[in-house]
């Protein structure tokens, strides 16, 4: 089994669970912003937004600088690549389920016709 780092990972899918860092992460993506034009954004305190990009910060998917009394915020370096790889993992191993279900169900379908016409 691969080992991942704890920490980071946990950080990672912490960071992920709210919808409002994910929305952040989106917009980041698209362009730099700063914690006011995010807080607008998503029509939230500067305070609760500052909360949310602390969070991302420390999974390492923000980076912040503050200019003045402008902090900015971009993506950070890290890729979740070994949270996809996580992911990706149970994905095959639900997929592998659910084609053994679906061989048991076409497989019932099949007996319960077999058992119409013998009947008939």
């Amino acid at each position: 089994m691969v080992q991942y780092s704890q920490a980071s990972f946990d950080a990672s899918f912490a960071a992920l669970s709210d919808a409002t860092r994910r929305g952040v992460l989106e917009q980041l993506g698209r362009a730099d912003a700063s914690i006011t034009d995010l807080a607008v954004k998503f029509r939230m305190s500067l305070t609760g937004m500052k909360k949310h990009v602390v969070v991302l910060e420390q999974a390492g998917l923000v980076t912040t600088k503050k200019v003045g009394r402008v902090r900015s915020c971009k993506l950070g370096l890290r890729r979740l690549e070994e949270e996809a790889a996580w992911i990706e993992r149970y994905r095959q191993l639900w997929e592998a389920r659910f084609d053994e279900l679906d061989k048991v169900v076409e497989e019932l379908k099949r007996r319960e016709v077999d058992g119409r016409k013998k009947r008939e």
